[in-house]
């Protein structure tokens, strides 16, 4: 222990020397602002500003996309929370409890909570890379398929009770969800499915980001204007440092433990490969609700409902780092950029890379721990200037919503078919929202059938066909007993308050 506390000394003296030092702050910025525009997100980002890294040594150059890497999970937030429209898929969960509190005038402790658990996940993260790299590493590699089928089965059965207590029109909004998941060639026998006819532009499936922004960006709109019947006024928020510290202690006390939940479960999601941020971000608010005493609040403008996501997003960002150090293998779309980059730098990542390379190695986890800190600095420093957009009359607002939201939509994919899709969508969100038909179950699905889906199939080709295969091995049992445990308490639920209204009705 004594020596890895030494080799993350040195390694955070590498990080502090001038010139990475800057590029920590600079890579900070610039990731909260391409986090914070709905399209981009630390994917984009990453892959846009990877050029520029030759200029600097290979280490730097990690070290500089990493802190954009950071920066872009703190400000995946700022449009969520201020604007509705996810900055990008590891901020929709934050956009559930984000939104409504910035509507309630409260976009401040919105954001400030989004900070302080965004530090708080990364910091729990850091030491849990740092102390268990090797041990962790190990545990990512024993999971296969049906280990991580078990997995995605226990996150739709913490989202059942996303949907409140009418659960028929959750199981639907869920179903819909997988539908759409599962539009475009099938991963295992490669023949297109629900190409409505042929059209092209579905042979590619349903990009998140766009369902997203549809549903959260153009259906949230809609609803605002619906549901005030033109009499739109901006949302008053003011910026005070009292205010600010105030805003901080009721979100530790009412937060904490989403933050808790969000930081162990968001890392472990995180270190899975093909899991990543997003599925993390979403199982946590799903758990953090589940636990809640008042989980009737989620939904409505609880912290806690920011804190979740938030500190997942930031603490699987960090665990996605770890299998693609110490295995070689990416544990996110970001992390696959990253290690494109390593390889063109000369760096072998893998178990050698910590004997060989062990300078680049802990100068880029010492980087980690400065960069959390820089993202927190800088992300508070910029709150009066998020707050400043809910100053503006909503008939501004809804404008720039509409065109943050196109040109969003088609950042994602540069396809025209997305941007007439997410137009469906919002409009599609706003009618199931009239009807009282819950979305995030639907969002979540869609998330989560791409991943759920080959790893069943896989599960079973494995067994021959046999479903023991879930229940019999050592990690997938245990995951999978608590998931249909799970999806059978609302159904208990029912019966039981149905057996007990009968009995006092015959008395």
């Amino acid at each position: 222990m004594l020596e890895i506390l030494g080799l993350l000394g040195d390694g955070i003296l590498v990080s502090l020397q001038p010139l990475n030092l800057a590029l920590i702050i600079v890579g900070v910025a610039l990731g909260l602002f391409i986090g914070a525009m709905p399209g981009l997100g630390s994917v984009n980002g990453v892959a846009i500003l990877l050029p520029i890294t030759f200029l600097v040594p290979p280490g730097s150059a990690i070290i500089f996309l990493a802190a954009i890497y950071y920066g872009a999970m703190y400000g995946g937030a700022i449009s969520s929370i201020t604007l509705g429209i996810p900055g990008a898929s590891t901020a929709v969960a934050t956009t559930f409890d984000g939104r409504p509190l910035a509507m309630q005038g409260r976009a401040r402790l919105a954001l400030v909570v989004a900070a302080i658990a965004s530090f708080v996940g990364g910091s729990v993260a850091n030491v849990l890379f740092t102390g268990f790299a090797p041990l962790l590493a190990s545990v990512a590699l024993s999971f296969g398929p049906p280990e991580i089928f078990a997995l995605m089965l226990l996150a739709f059965a913490t989202f059942v009770g996303l949907g409140g207590d009418d659960i028929p029109k959750t199981v639907f909004s869920i179903c819909i969800g997988l539908v759409l998941a599962s539009v475009g060639f099938d991963e295992i026998s490669g023949e297109p499915r629900l190409i409505f006819g042929g059209i092209t532009g579905f042979l590619h499936g349903i990009n998140f980001l766009v369902l997203a922004i549809g549903v959260y960006g153009i259906g949230e709109m809609l609803w605002t204007i619906d549901s005030t019947r033109g009499k739109i006024t901006s949302t008053e928020a003011r910026i005070s440092v009292k205010g600010l510290v105030e805003d901080a202690g009721e979100g530790a006390r009412r937060g904490w433990k989403g933050t808790a939940i969000g930081s162990f479960l968001g890392f472990f999601v995180g270190i899975l490969p093909a899991a990543g941020a997003t599925p993390g971000s979403l199982m946590s608010y799903g758990v953090a609700k589940l636990v809640s005493r008042n989980p009737e609040e989620f939904g409505r403008g609880h912290p806690g409902g920011v804190a979740a996501p938030e500190a997942a997003n930031n603490s699987a960002s960090t665990g996605a780092m770890l299998p693609m150090l110490t295995l070689g293998i990416p544990g996110s779309p970001t992390t696959a950029i990253l290690l494109g980059g390593m390889v063109i730098w000369g760096l072998t990542p893998g178990p050698r890379l910590f004997v060989d390379q062990p300078e680049f190695v802990w100068g880029l986890i010492g980087s980690f721990y400065v960069s959390n800190f820089f993202a927190l600095i800088v992300n508070l420093s910029f709150i009066p200037l998020f707050i400043a957009m809910l100053r503006m009359p909503f008939t501004i607002l809804a404008s720039m919503i509409f065109v943050l939201s196109v040109v969003g939509g088609y950042a994602a994919t540069n396809d025209m078919h997305d941007v007439r899709l997410m137009l469906v969508f919002g409009i599609a969100a706003f009618l199931l929202r009239k009807l009282d038909y819950p979305l995030a179950p639907a969002v979540l699905a869609i998330v989560l059938g791409p991943i759920a889906e080959p790893t069943l199939r896989q599960s079973l080709l494995l067994s021959s066909g046999d479903p023991s295969i879930f229940f019999t091995r050592p990690i997938a049992g245990p995951i999978t007993v608590i998931a249909i445990v799970l999806i059978l308490m609302p159904l208990g639920k029912l019966i039981w308050t149905r057996v007990r209204g009968g009995g006092s009705g015959a008395t």
